[in-house]
Parts: structure tokens; sequence; C-alpha cells
């Protein structure tokens, strides 16, 4: 029985000093402790919320856009792309960009709330080449943002 209350003591010893260490805390009474590893925590906290502000921050004013085709049948694709929301005609551009490369859209869905979203499938009747219609999309979203800024 002793042995048991002496083993957990040791143990609680053991977690308190890596705590102790976790925490940089300069304390030796196990409450101080534990109060610095609650400060501690409060401090992590406050840090993961402004980098989570930043994160969003940036996510709203990125730039870069995103395209991605992925295929899901013999014949078919799915096409994803994500940028900055641009002008009126961003959506045309890119649909006159996947007719060209000789794609038949089947289905669109569009958002514009924050950013300009578009997953689409599409059906291909030759080989494809996804580098190839990812360049095209790239190419009418940049030509879109180029003659966007010359108006403005």
């Amino acid at each position: 029985m002793a042995y048991n209350g002496k083993h957990k003591r040791v143990a609680l010893r053991r977690k308190l000093q890596i705590l102790k260490a976790l925490t940089n805390s300069k304390s030796v009474k196990k409450n101080c402790i534990i109060m610095d590893a609650l400060q501690h925590i409060k401090e992590l906290k406050l840090k993961l919320e402004a980098i989570n502000r930043e994160y969003s921050t940036l996510i709203k004013h990125t730039k870069v856009p995103e395209v991605r085709i992925d295929k899901i049948d013999q014949g078919l694709v799915n096409i994803r792309v994500t940028c900055e929301k641009g002008q009126d005609n961003l959506l045309v551009c890119i649909l006159e960009a996947l007719e060209k490369m000789g794609l038949n859209v089947l289905q669109a869905r569009v958002s514009t709330h924050y950013f300009f979203a578009m997953e689409a499938i599409a059906e291909f009747q030759e080989a494809l080449d996804e580098r190839n219609v990812s360049r095209a999309v790239f190419d009418a979203i940049e030509k879109q943002v180029r003659g966007g800024q010359e108006t403005n």
C-alpha cells in the first residue's frame, strides 16, 4: 500500500518536472507550476488565434490562382479553379479556354462571394493533357486580370 502511494508521488513529481521544463517555470511549488502552465497555455492560445487571423487575411488577399484537374471517369474530368475575385467575365474566359481545348462542360458550379471558385465536370473526346488544360485556364485568368487592370 505504501509502495503504491510513493509510486504515485514519484510519478506526480516527474510530471511536474516535465511541465516546469515545458513552460520554463521558475517556481518550486506545485500550485505555482500549474498556474504557470495555465498562463503558458493562454499565451499559446492567443498566438494561435493571431496566426489564424493572419492566415485568414492572407487567404482573402491571395493572388495566386489554383487550377486542379482530375480524371473521374472514362472521358470525364473534374476541373477546380480558385483565384482572386476578378472581373465579371472571368467565367466566360475560362469556359472559352476549355472549349478551345476540346472540352465540353457538362456541369459547372461557380461562387464569387469572397473569391472566384468554379468546379466543373467536362467531357473530352481525344487524349487529354492536364498540363495543357491547366496552362490554358491560367492564361485565360491572366488575360482577364491584365485586361481588367488596363480598364481601371
